[in-house]
């Protein structure tokens, strides 16, 4: 029997406008072995949750670069929770300051990547924490 494969969506939330980092990490992740939906640029919360929902996905990944990550990341992680989503991991990654990352992992961003990791930190982030 076949084993299942990690579903991740790539999200890009808010009005940010720059998606390289989120197709590179989504080439990344397709390229070892996960299955990725991407979602394309300009999603609001509501929208990302709906899409984890529909495609039943075990990871949402979202990339921002405009700063409304205090915002968005932590209203993603309260409508993913509110579609019964428990077990589904949730990260970030982007322009986020330092100081900014301990707030994100209270409100339920499980880690956050910033420019410069490797992708190969994220993938093996997620093959270790995915239920």
């Amino acid at each position: 029997m076949m084993e299942k494969r990690i579903r991740v969506l790539v999200a890009k939330p808010g009005l940010d406008g720059h998606d390289r980092g989120a197709k590179v990490v989504a080439r990344a992740l397709r390229d070892a072995g996960f299955e990725v939906i991407y979602t394309g640029l300009r999603q609001t919360p509501e929208q990302i949750a709906e899409a984890a929902l529909q495609e039943d996905v075990n990871v949402v990944a979202m990339s921002i670069l405009s700063g409304a990550h205090p915002h968005l990341f932590p209203k993603v992680v309260e409508l993913v929770r509110a579609n019964g989503m428990n077990d589904t991991l949730i990260v970030g990654g982007g322009v986020i300051p330092e100081g900014d990352i301990p707030a994100l992992k209270e409100a339920g961003i499980a880690e956050v990547f910033t420019p410069g990791t490797p992708t190969g930190n994220i993938v093996e982030f997620i093959k270790a924490n995915v239920k």
